[in-house]
């Protein structure tokens, strides 16, 4: 069977692109090698509670009716209505540091007040920081290579303000240890200071309901059970895929969002045939434990009342794969419920995000598995009421995902969650038609990744026809 655009993957970018695509009447089938769409930001049901995968919340946010930025953007190009998202502000988030803390909304005002009150020296040097911010040109293909932490040092002389600004960027979309490219930070610092958090009342669910309604409407095909063995080429070109079952289907045109690395290894002819920068092909060595915890009562009623709380307790922050285990000194703590809902979610949840050692969780055996993501749990939950009131008592099921299981339901190599350090920001490979979107072209989350399938499809396979 033979198709305009084959998409490789139901994530996010890989639904935005679909959706893109099928609005003009473009054969177009995205093919998913799971039981379930979503990708880095899916759902799943355990002991009849529902989980998100992912999400901790929506960046980008912005009220309703907003004419300008990511959101609105997508909204547009997707046909979609604001009400179909049903984002609600956060109730307000902080980054705690030893004697410091910042505190920040979806009110960027607010929080360069908060800059001025714990760090006075610094408010000139930051808010020509946010002015640079401001100007910096996202639309090139091909940003220039700079050093976050370069960049910071120009405006900023205290590097305990620098880690701070840094501590949520970075474990919100840094593929690179202990650093990121400045345009990485020029995107997050917009999304999470400048814009915010938002989260619809259903999670992420409701997302991709309306993401794969939409799609399914306009006549856009979906393969579940459909993994892409490998893509094949023909003189430079893509011509079609081969399914893992011995399928295959041809194609003008295959969208990735599987990863770059995750791509070339796809490709029918060897890596070291093709024509790729160094680097190119060298994955990620980032990733998270996360811990899941259904609660009897709200975190609120416990006195927890923060959004999300991204924590360091050392006077440097570091980012960077561990020797033990987890990273204890640092992590996130994500409440779903701390949101400005209507209505309050059913049951309290508390989750706490750390950085994981990939080589440990990917080598366990099955039996080691399921006590050391029992002990971790114990430990990164200890580690994280130092920041928060003790909600063990209120605890009534738990759950855990490791590397092993990011690599499982998205094929990530070492199953890192922000891809390999070298992002691809026109979307362009060595092949004519072949082309990624989602995380390994460099825009994260998930307005980004949606985002990043739009961009795709209309600059490289609309504007072909």
């Amino acid at each position: 069977m033979r198709y305009d655009t084959l998409i490789i993957g139901a994530g996010l970018s890989g639904l935005a692109a679909g959706i893109r695509l099928a609005y003009f009447e473009k054969p177009v089938c995205i093919l998913e090698r799971h039981t379930t769409i979503g990708g880095l930001n899916s759902f799943y049901r355990l002991h009849r509670r529902d989980y998100d995968v992912g999400l901790h919340a929506v960046t980008n946010y912005v009220p309703p009716g907003t004419k300008t930025g990511p959101l609105s953007k997508i909204l547009r190009q997707l046909r979609l209505r604001w009400e179909d998202f049903d984002l609600r502000p956060q109730c307000g988030s902080q980054v705690a540091f030893p004697d410091h803390r910042l505190l920040f909304k979806n009110d960027f005002p607010f929080f360069v007040e908060q800059i001025a009150q714990q760090f006075p020296k610094e408010i000139d040097g930051f808010r020509r920081l946010v002015r640079a911010i401001d100007e910096f040109d996202l639309t090139t293909d091909a940003p220039p290579s700079l050093s976050t932490r370069k960049v910071l040092a120009e405006y900023l002389h205290d590097p305990l303000l620098c880690d701070m600004l840094l501590c949520p960027i970075m474990f919100y979309g840094s593929a690179t240890p202990d650093d990121l490219e400045f345009i990485q930070f020029v995107i997050m610092f917009r999304s999470i200071f400048q814009e915010g958090f938002g989260r619809p009342h259903e999670g992420v669910r409701l997302i991709l309901r309306q993401l794969i309604r939409k799609y399914k409407s306009l006549g856009g095909e979906l393969r579940l059970r459909a993994g892409v063995r490998s893509i094949i080429a023909d003189g430079g070109r893509v011509t079609g895929v081969i399914l893992d079952d011995g399928t295959v289907l041809e194609a003008d045109n295959v969208v990735s969002s599987a990863g770059y690395v995750e791509t070339m290894h796809l490709c029918d002819h060897q890596p070291d045939a093709q024509p790729c920068a160094e680097g190119d092909l060298r994955p990620g060595e980032l990733t998270f434990f996360e811990t899941i915890s259904s609660l009897n009562c709200q975190p609120a009623d416990l006195g927890h009342n923060s959004t999300i709380v991204f924590y360091n307790d050392s006077p440097q922050f570091t980012y960077a794969n561990p020797q033990e285990p987890c990273d204890l000194r640092s992590g996130i703590i994500c409440s779903p419920n701390n949101f400005e809902y209507d209505e309050p979610l059913a049951e309290g949840s508390i989750r706490i995000t750390a950085i994981a050692n990939k080589d440990y969780w990917m080598t366990l055996s099955d039996a080691e598995y399921a006590a050391e993501k029992q002990r971790w749990y114990e430990q990164t939950t200890a580690s994280a009421i130092r920041y928060i009131p003790d909600f063990r008592p209120a605890v009534v099921q738990t759950d855990a995902f490791t590397p092993r299981t990011i690599k499982k339901f998205t094929g990530h190599v070492n199953g890192c969650v922000y891809g390999a350090p070298k992002k691809h920001w026109s979307g362009q490979t060595h092949l004519n038609n072949l082309f990624v979107c989602g995380t390994d072209q460099g825009y994260l989350g998930i307005i980004g990744t949606m985002l990043s399938g739009i961009m795709v499809a209309n600059r490289h396979v609309l504007r072909q026809g």
